[in-house]
């Protein structure tokens, strides 16, 4: 990914504090024209700086307040399949491969205990996975953010 400039901090800058702001709004707030922001905003797109929007939503909101992350150990040779599989498990919102002493950590989110038993045991299903350990989110102490991130780029700029 090409290296972002002031302008492109800026502008990161205020669609975190106004995601929803429009590219006119934008515009007008960092005094430049709507064609510059449109083309920034589409670099930075191509250049995969935007995560999903989906981070916005709520699993609590859908229905589905317990969340948990699991910890699954697999065979190595079979980790391309395993996380397709995985890929197909609705209720699991996010995969890492990860170093130690399992090999993904995955984040699910369900109804109530009980789903979270039977999505622990489609897991376990699958060819190859060797183990899982749960551990329930109790709460959120840091929310997602990388504001602090900016900052600190733009102070580097």
């Amino acid at each position: 990914m090409a290296s972002l400039d002031h302008v492109d901090l800026e502008l990161l800058a205020a669609l975190s504090e106004d995601p929803r702001a429009t590219v006119v709004a934008l515009a007008e707030r960092l005094r430049l024209s709507r064609n510059t922001v449109q083309a920034r905003m589409s670099r930075l797109e191509q250049a995969g700086v935007f995560h999903s929007f989906e981070r916005a939503i709520s699993t609590e909101g859908l229905g589905f307040p317990l969340q948990a992350f699991l910890s699954i150990g697999v065979r190595q040779p079979d980790l391309p399949v395993i996380t397709e599989e995985l890929r197909r498990i609705p209720e699991i919102i996010q995969v890492y491969g990860v170093s130690g002493q399992v090999d993904l950590l995955a984040l699910v989110a369900c109804r109530d205990a009980r789903h979270l038993f039977d999505v622990d045991a489609r897991i376990l299903a699958i060819a190859g996975v060797e183990r899982t350990e749960t551990s329930l989110v109790m709460r959120e102490a840091i929310p997602y953010r990388v504001s602090g991130l900016m900052e600190l780029a733009r102070r580097e700029r």
